[in-house]
């Protein structure tokens, strides 16, 4: 049974990245995975879910501020606001946070809500409506920790945003594509297993400057 579909997403990248590992396309293994595990990785790849706890004000921050986080300048897009949102809707939360941050949900409106309460001071426009650059701008604040205009602590914000982002990217088949991972192992398993050793369709990374020292020949399992 073969459980592969949307084949206009062979290969795709964020951004149609592909200068590491050009034509790498990890869906090429999905028939190798067991139904339950082919469902829950190309079900990632169908229409992004409806938002069910960001506002619509909330999803005109959060779109552009991910999108700022992780670079992506250009479609296809990763839908990290949308898979973030299902998170937070289901309480699914890290199980943990710092005892000067709200619960997760209500620190991402709080931290939204003066995000763009700034953009709207500094420049006239709400956060979704900047150049690009000014995004970049306020986002920096946040990292640097000047962005006075936080009632919340910047470096636990920045926390708090990157860690729901870097979550919801990497669980994305086109960001599997991008970095060359070779998705689940289940119930295929690797064979391959030491320091710079690759299964046979795998891709070498073509930005990697120490050359693979132990090359493998020969057939998938």
């Amino acid at each position: 049974m073969v459980f592969r579909r949307g084949l206009e997403a062979q290969g795709t990248t964020p951004g149609q990245h592909q200068e590491r590992f050009p034509g790498y396309d990890v869906l090429g293994q999905s028939p190798t995975w067991d139904a339950v595990t082919a469902g829950a990785v190309l079900d990632r790849l169908g229409r992004a879910p409806d938002l069910r706890f960001f506002t619509v004000e909330e999803e005109g921050v959060g779109h552009p501020l991910f999108n700022q986080l992780l670079d992506q300048r250009e479609p296809p897009y990763v839908p990290v606001l949308e898979l973030v949102d299902a998170r937070l809707a289901e309480n699914e939360t890290d199980g943990w946070r710092y005892d000067d941050m709200p619960p997760d949900g209500e620190a991402f409106r709080r931290s939204f809500a003066a995000l763009d309460q700034e953009a709207r001071r500094r420049f006239g426009q709400p956060f979704h409506a900047l150049e690009w650059s000014d995004q970049g701008r306020l986002v920096q604040a946040v990292q640097d920790g000047d962005a006075d205009w936080l009632e919340l602590p910047a470096k636990h914000v920045w926390s708090l945003w990157t860690r729901y982002a870097c979550t919801a990217f990497y669980s994305h088949p086109f960001a599997w594509n991008e970095i060359g991972f070779g998705g689940p192992a289940y119930p295929r398993g690797y064979k391959n297993i030491g320091l710079d050793r690759r299964e046979p369709w795998e891709v070498a990374d073509h930005l990697d400057r120490d050359p693979i020292r132990h090359p493998v020949q020969g057939g998938d399992r």
